[in-house]
């Protein structure tokens, strides 16, 4: 949603009272027709159901700022499920060899990590 909004930015300059037409989503992928008679300052979702009235250039940073921080945060979470498959993996093993097996079957399905 955030690089919608950020193409719309780039795009539009800002231009005093600009008026926009769009179409607003009631619920459900019902969508009417709007019209925005001064979109010089928008309403951005901060999260929390929150909403801040910011112009197109705090908008801009805000955007950049917020991907950059969710980028950082799949990261993070991409290792630690690393992490956890790893220990998984190790759990297993010694499993395997305490119980005397032989080694684990391969499996056909395709590994994400």
């Amino acid at each position: 949603i955030f690089d919608i909004l950020y193409y719309y930015l780039w795009k539009s300059p800002e231009s005093g009272s600009q008026q926009l037409k769009t179409e607003v989503d009631l619920g459900c992928n019902f969508y009417v027709q709007a019209e925005v008679e001064d979109s010089s300052r928008i309403f951005v979702a901060v999260g929390y159901g929150f909403f801040v009235e910011m112009t197109h250039d705090e908008a801009l940073k805000f955007i950049d700022k917020k991907t950059s921080q969710l980028t950082a945060f799949t990261e993070q979470l991409t290792k630690d499920s690393a992490k956890i498959k790893a220990n998984i993996r190790m759990v297993l093993e010694g499993l395997r060899e305490l119980q005397g097996l032989t080694d684990l079957p391969e499996s056909r399905r395709r590994d994400v990590f």
